[in-house]
């Protein structure tokens, strides 16, 4: 079995005049769309997601990702990602961020991230200290 893990894009300009551009991120139904702040030094995720799928377009700074597919005995993966780079995250693939600048980014799932159920789209598993 191949294993997956995080994988990052760079969507294409779709329009651009005089105005600028538009470039089209995410061409399917989405169910949540968030901005996220996060300061240098500092980890978020540290979890997985075993139904949904998750994308984040940065749109500045700069961050670690540690991925592990958890569907197979494949070692967990590190890259950065930049602004402009659309994350990839497919349901089951384990992620931690460690920020290397102030970074701000769209998190855009394709299921609800609603409060009270939390513990059922998001379920905790430690990949960065």
């Amino acid at each position: 079995m191949t294993s997956r893990h995080e994988s990052a894009t760079r969507p294409e300009v779709g329009f651009s005049d005089h105005r600028g551009d538009i470039i089209n991120i995410i061409k399917q139904p989405i169910g949540h769309v968030a901005v996220i702040t996060s300061k240098a030094g500092t980890v978020r995720a540290n979890h997985y997601h075993p139904e949904d799928h998750q994308y984040m377009y940065v749109l500045s700074g700069s961050f670690e990702s540690l991925s592990k597919d958890l569907e197979t005995d494949a070692p967990p993966l590190t890259q950065v990602f930049r602004a402009g780079d659309l994350v990839d995250t497919p349901p089951m693939v384990a992620h931690a961020y460690r920020y290397l600048e102030d970074t701000v980014f769209l998190n855009i799932t394709l299921d609800h991230r609603d409060t009270d159920r939390y513990g059922e789209h998001t379920i905790p598993y430690r990949l960065v200290e």
